[in-house]
């Protein structure tokens, strides 16, 4: 069954289809909420709550991408855990970025050949640092790179899941990408050597 079939299911409450709708996209919409939120318990919480709400919600499903649909609920989900101010920083991703299933933009930097021992380590390190610059970006800012930059998004679609107009995200992902740069110019080290010509460079 496609999605679209499966989305009919669910709205005669078929919760077999809707469970088959979950496993289709909650890897992407775990990561996202993991990107945002930088904790594994609440990620996990903010994800469940999105599925919850979805399944709630399903008859006002009025078509188009069913992802951006999702990536919208768990975003606000996301904005609701971060205003109520409750955090787990024990449960921080910063050390333990194995268990964060990276897409092939946000890995940018890896290469196909199995890594050396000492690359590991400098891999973690880039990625700790890559996190650390995103989580100091203003909330609007993050959302946008995480949607385009980690997730591969396109605008378009970037924008449906903020609900904010097109040039708006290009405006803040732009913004956001200078702000990286600049960040990351303090872990100009850590950067691979092509990358790190173009930081200094930018710096001059």
């Amino acid at each position: 069954m496609d999605e679209q079939a499966l989305i009919q299911a669910a709205k005669s409450d078929d919760l077999d289809a809707f469970n088959q709708l979950v496993l289709m996209h909650q890897q992407l919409v775990y990561n996202v909420a993991l990107r945002i939120l930088n904790d594994l318990d609440e990620a996990d919480d903010a994800a469940q709550q999105a599925f919850v709400s979805a399944y709630q919600k399903i008859h006002t499903f009025r078509g188009g991408s069913f992802q951006a649909w999702i990536l919208r609920i768990v975003t606000n989900k996301c904005y609701d855990i971060l205003r109520s101010g409750r955090r787990h920083p024990s449960q921080s991703i910063d050390g333990d970025a194995d268990d964060l299933e990276m897409d092939a933009e946000s890995n940018r930097f890896i290469q196909d050949d199995a890594p050396s021992p000492e690359e590991q380590v400098a891999l973690k390190e880039l990625e700790a640092a890559v996190q650390h610059c995103i989580d100091r970006l203003p909330q609007e800012f993050k959302t946008a790179v995480i949607l385009v930059d980690l997730q591969g998004m396109d605008y378009q679609e970037a924008a449906q899941v903020s609900r904010i107009p097109l040039g708006t995200i290009k405006s803040r992902l732009a913004r956001a990408r200078v702000n990286l740069q600049d960040c990351l110019h303090k872990f100009k080290e850590l950067l691979p050597a092509q990358y790190r010509s173009e930081s200094e460079g930018s710096h001059d």
